[in-house]
């Protein structure tokens, strides 16, 4: 059964090779460009060679609401042809230097119809995404501010580590939920011994314990 998942990496690492034999253009963001414009329709494509990209929403209220990240090995914006309205509220900002071999949509149109296994993998990616934002649906409208916490946490924690490299407001973005809200709930999982924090870095000490606390749709 597969899991939510916030980032994606290495989808479509298998078709590197591929990607480099057709036509592209390579293109270097630093941290904070944008890899399109933001309120303008997303007219390219990119196959991250390195770096990170995070992909957000800007709300009308002054909140950010982060969707998910982007690492090396993967498409991103996935590959369609229609226009959606929604696209002009989203931007997607490199998080480091982030390096990139840069589509047209007719140009990755040619590879998606020239080869079966990629079409495949796009298919398989956008299910794996829609999953992810099926997982947000639920999770955002019934779950308390705690449960919410939790569940990420659960989600993101990859033992034996289960040290999470990620800011207190990037959690918050995550999650769409106020600085308050989300220090509160983490003094409360550090009381219970289920987590230690430091700067930028957070530790799951106890994952069961985590899990007894999480919603159904997450475990």
């Amino acid at each position: 059964m597969l899991t939510p998942r916030y980032f994606f990496s290495d989808d479509f690492r298998q078709f590197e090779a591929f990607f480099l034999s057709h036509p592209h253009t390579e293109r270097t963001f630093r941290k904070g460009d944008f890899l399109w414009e933001p309120g303008r329709p997303c007219e390219r494509l990119h196959y991250i060679l390195s770096g990170a990209a995070v992909h957000y929403a800007d709300h009308e209220s002054g909140r950010r609401k982060i969707i998910s990240f982007h690492g090396a090995g993967t498409v991103f914006p996935g590959y369609h042809r229609s226009d959606f309205k929604i696209e002009l509220s989203l931007a997607t900002e490199a998080l480091s230097e982030t390096r990139t071999l840069e589509f047209t949509v007719p140009q990755f149109q040619e590879m998606f119809e020239s080869s079966n296994a990629l079409s495949e993998q796009v298919v398989n990616w956008y299910s794996t995404y829609v999953n992810l934002l099926l997982f947000e649906a639920v999770h955002q409208e019934y779950n308390s501010s705690l449960v919410k916490i939790c569940n990420l946490l659960y989600l993101l924690a990859s033992p034996p580590s289960c040290t999470l490299d990620l800011t207190q407001e990037e959690l918050a973005g995550l999650l769409g939920l106020s600085r308050v809200q989300l220090t509160r709930g983490l003094g409360e999982l550090r009381s219970r011994g289920i987590i230690s924090t430091a700067r930028h870095r957070i530790r799951v000490l106890d994952l069961s314990l985590l899990a007894e606390l999480c919603s159904s749709e997450t475990l």
